[in-house]
């Protein structure tokens, strides 16, 4: 074997590091994460807040359908909670 061999199998052997894109990699994965998080309580943010317009509508609407309010309540009352949820 010559030293040009032995030298060029030693040189071959050396791992010096990641390199300088490494961090890349866990910034990516951060990013994706956050991204799923925040899309999630955004998503469950807004659920919650039309889930409660549409259960006063729809608790409304069976009360107007059982006969205890009528129809001149249940419009008014219908707007009311219409008004205040875009608000």
């Amino acid at each position: 074997m010559t030293l040009h061999t032995v030298s060029t199998a030693v040189l071959a052997d050396h791992w010096h590091g990641p390199g300088a894109w490494w961090p890349i990699i866990p910034i990516l994965w951060l990013a994706v994460i956050s991204t799923l998080v925040t899309l999630f309580v955004v998503g469950r943010r807004r659920r919650d807040r039309e889930s409660g317009q549409r259960a006063g509508e729809r608790r409304l609407a069976e009360r107007y359908a059982a006969g205890e309010i009528d129809e001149r309540e249940y419009t008014q009352r219908l707007g009311v909670l219409r008004s205040a949820s875009g608000a």
